[in-house]
């Protein structure tokens, strides 16, 4: 089978289920949170300087930290479940090559996810923009910010889905892979960072922050290449543990 079949097959597999569903369902109530919070909340002395800049506005809608951690949990579903239901099998046998059927699986979890995240910032950025009109600030942030945490939504997105994929393919249970990739993408980066201070600037949320335009720990160049870092590594371990272990 050729690779464009091979990546239309996984697109289909993606797109003929319920899951997309459900995770649109949960980026929806991200945004009706942030509405919630630019309609409800208050500073201490009951103010709304918290929205009151653009980079404040912009810091609230910037959606790449959270994209990465709900596309890490959808890729680790997407690929956990074809062992759990044994449709790995027909994959594999329609592409004895395994890395081929594993690259097609991972591109389209990858544009899986970085839609997903895309559509959750834009429906939080209308959503934010909606609640603003309530208050007495309007909407801050410029078209070319806008533009900016969008793309790197998208791309935070794409590399949490490749890295949830690859522990899926690792662990192979469904229950299993959703642990693995919460402990992978919130439990263990603050555990590292209370051992080690100086890796807090690589920690996934952080590089998020960066491409979003939210924070200046690193360089954008440097937060592009280890955000996808932490995608490509488990991926490329997962690989290697189907390549040479039985399929089932």
């Amino acid at each position: 089978m050729t690779i464009r079949r091979l990546v239309r097959s996984e697109f289909r597999k993606l797109t003929t289920t319920k899951m997309p569903l459900s995770f649109l369902g949960v980026l929806n109530l991200f945004a009706v949170i942030n509405a919630f919070i630019v309609i409800a909340g208050t500073d201490m002395d009951g103010s709304k300087t918290f929205i009151s800049t653009a980079a404040d506005q912009q810091s609230l809608i910037a959606f790449a930290s959270n994209g990465f951690i709900l596309a890490g949990l959808f890729g680790a579903i997407a690929v956990s479940r074809e062992y759990g239901h044994h449709t790995v099998i027909p994959m594999f046998l329609a592409s004895p090559r395994r890395h081929r059927a594993v690259g097609a699986q991972l591109g389209a979890v990858a544009v899986g996810g970085g839609v997903l995240s895309l559509v959750g910032t834009a429906l939080t950025v209308g959503a934010v923009a909606l609640a603003l009109r309530t208050t007495e600030y309007g909407f801050l942030i410029s078209a070319g910010n806008i533009v900016r945490v969008l793309l790197a939504a998208a791309f935070a997105g794409a590399a949490g889905a490749v890295l949830g994929a690859g522990i899926g393919a690792i662990v192979r249970s469904i229950g299993g892979a959703v642990t693995g990739t919460t402990l992978a993408l919130i439990i263990i980066p603050p555990l590292i960072v209370q051992l080690a201070g100086e890796t807090g600037s690589w920690m996934p949320n952080v590089l998020a922050n960066v491409l979003s335009g939210v924070g200046t720990d690193v360089s954008t160049p440097a937060a592009l290449g280890a955000l996808a870092a932490w995608a490509l590594i488990p991926a490329m371990i997962g690989l290697i543990v189907v390549e040479r272990r039985d399929v089932v």
